[in-house]
């Protein structure tokens, strides 16, 4: 399996938190199973060789898209492929998508649209170009020509708004929303529109979700128990804890911190 991140250039970093690629060779006699878990951020996701089953809790599977859109999400999903695979993304600040698209966050939680049904036509000659990209530096170079388009023609700067949702990414969601109103001069009730035009989620929610990723991204140190991982993260105790995670990734932390998850693999590279 190869799994790597690559940094966005500085003129879209307000937007871009990252470009990462996922590769990994796989056979119909051993599929590879895959779990995303709930995100505050969304983000472009090309499958430009295989495509992923996506398996709802009934068990059905229904075939992804080929490209399209993973909006801000407060549950957790499995993937199941039966071939080799390679999948570019591109993760996005939350408020990339009404500042740059001109779709409210809240119209996408939960929500994973195809490229075309997102974007129309653009999406649709976005893809294609995608797809026939000689490598992934030229998908690199083909998104950030495509989103630098985007903002000439459609971005919307609300540096109150991106500045407030940057303030509880950075704090790891331990900023309380009326310490955020007010530093903001703002209403609890204007805090919560903006919010969930630029976030998607109401603050609580989105805080909630970011403290849960700083738990997730003690994984891999084995010399901290989940108790500490805990309180590190801001969580009062571990049954707060473990009910948190529970209910944003479907499973016990661990499970998850002892790399028995399906959620787990690829950051073992």
């Amino acid at each position: 399996m190869r799994y790597y991140t690559i940094l966005p250039p500085p003129d879209l970093a307000a937007y871009i938190r990252c470009f990462w690629v996922l590769e990994h060779e796989v056979s119909a006699c051993k599929p590879y199973f895959h779990k995303t878990m709930a995100d505050g951020c969304a983000e472009l996701i090309f499958h430009y060789q295989g495509r992923f089953d996506e398996i709802a809790q009934s068990g059905e599977a229904t075939l992804s898209f080929t490209s399209g859109l993973s909006g801000p999400s407060s549950q957790f999903r499995r993937f199941c492929i039966g071939e080799s695979f390679g999948i570019f993304g591109v993760y996005l600040f939350p408020y990339a998508l009404p500042a740059l698209f001109n779709i409210p966050a809240s119209e996408l939680i939960n929500e994973m649209p195809d490229l075309q049904t997102l974007l129309g036509k653009k999406g649709e000659e976005l893809e294609e170009r995608m797809m026939l990209a000689e490598n992934n530096q030229a998908r690199v170079a083909i998104m950030c020509r495509f989103l630098r388009r985007c903002m000439l023609k459609s971005a919307r700067p609300e540096p109150v708004a991106f500045a407030m949702i940057n303030q509880v990414i950075q704090n790891n969601g331990l900023t309380s929303v009326a310490e955020l109103a007010a530093q903001n001069n703002l209403s609890t009730r204007q805090l919560e529109r903006k919010f969930k035009t630029f976030a998607g989620f109401s603050p609580k929610l989105f805080s909630r979700i970011v403290r849960f990723h700083t738990a997730m991204n003690a994984y891999g140190d084995r010399s901290k128990s989940l108790t500490e991982i805990a309180y590190e993260a801001g969580y009062y105790d571990q049954s707060h804890f473990i009910h948190e995670f529970k209910a944003f990734s479907g499973e016990h932390p661990g499970s998850y911190f002892s790399g028995n998850s399906e959620a787990t693999e690829y950051r073992d590279v």
